[in-house]
């Protein structure tokens, strides 16, 4: 900045210069013209508002703002009062009473408008330091603001220290809780906006178009899908019965699944009602092996060698397993005719 002043001192010179040697150069009734002697001390004039703008720029960052200004606007009022007068001075005088050479003239003329011009880069320097100066105030003074994190930024929160909340006070005090005035945050707001959008076209689909199915259909299905999925679990979990986890079933179909099979498997020794023929008798009180589910079930799966009754559970699965000891309990005290005698322990 200060380079390119001081050039610009130095060309009005170097041109002050050139008039004045051009000027002396000329006859001495030239040097002595009335429009000479006008357009000389409009030159000198306008030399001085150059250096007092020059010194304005040079020391415009040391300088107040509003002290700039008052500068600014004296020195440009001061240079146009001056090179307005003195040019029509000039003017009138060349036309009336001027004894100048055309090029005289024209050369004094030529260093006063470079001189003008001088002045009004100099004054728009001048105003570019002072919007200088004060971009940096507006920033010294945003920087003091409450610092804003990420989550009020998200929420657009206005109250953000004891000032802006006394700004955004309701008057509204419940037990100490103050009501602010805050906008609701941009994302709920979008959100509801969403939410109306899915609405419409949920509903446009399900119920208008039928391009979807709506909850009762969407229930219905599951339900569905759950009872296939259930039926499935349950055909793999009856192969996974065994004494210990073996329950009595009491389904009309599971009994009888379990007689059919006692009639074709069981008959021969305990007799087609259970009775007993070379076996025990199974409708009474009495057991060899215990009576009850599990026991019974552990005695069809594993046979008794030492008696002759083999071991059915390469033969059945472990649901009819269950079936077949679920019906022997179902025959207990059903007093068929010719019952065999008592075997083993009461129960």
């Amino acid at each position: 900045m200060k380079k390119t002043i001081l050039l610009l001192l130095t060309s009005n010179l170097l041109l002050g210069a050139g008039a004045y040697a051009q000027a002396a150069a000329t006859p001495v009734k030239e040097a002595f013209d009335p429009v000479a002697v006008v357009l000389l001390t409009a030159i000198i004039g306008l030399a001085i508002v150059i250096i007092v703008l020059g010194n304005a720029v040079i020391g415009a960052i040391d300088i107040f703002r509003e002290r700039m200004k008052k500068d600014a606007e004296k020195v440009a009022a001061v240079a146009a009062i001056i090179g307005l007068t003195l040019l029509s001075h000039s003017a009138n005088a060349q036309g009336v009473f001027s004894t100048l050479s055309p090029v005289s003239y024209y050369l004094l003329l030529s260093v006063l408008g470079v001189e003008l011009l001088v002045v009004i880069c100099l004054l728009f320097v001048l105003r570019f330091l002072v919007g200088i100066k004060s971009r940096k105030k507006a920033k010294a003074i945003s920087i003091s603001k409450p610092r804003v994190n990420w989550f009020e930024k998200i929420n657009k929160t206005q109250s953000l220290d004891a000032a802006s909340e006394e700004e955004a006070d309701m008057g509204h005090n419940y037990d100490g809780i103050r009501e602010l005035n805050n906008p609701t945050p941009p994302w709920w707001k979008w959100g509801f906006l969403f939410t109306i959008a899915f609405g419409i076209v949920y509903t446009w689909r399900t119920e208008v178009s039928h391009a979807a199915p709506n909850q009762l259909e969407e229930l219905a299905a599951a339900e569905e899908k759950a009872a296939i999925a259930k039926e499935e679990y349950l055909k793999k979990a009856a192969n996974n019965i065994d004494e210990n986890n073996v329950t009595l079933l009491t389904e009309p179909a599971d009994l009888a699944a379990g007689q059919k099979i006692f009639a074709a498997s069981c008959a021969p020794c305990h007799g087609p009602q259970g009775q007993g023929v070379v076996g025990p008798n199974l409708t009474d009180d009495y057991w060899l092996h215990g009576g009850k589910i599990n026991e019974i079930f552990k005695t069809i799966k594993y046979g008794v060698a030492e008696k002759g009754m083999k071991a059915w559970q390469e033969d059945f699965s472990p649901k009819q397993l269950a079936q077949i000891a679920s019906y022997v309990k179902s025959i207990h005290g059903s007093n068929p005719p010719n019952p065999k005698e008592p075997q083993g322990q009461k129960e």
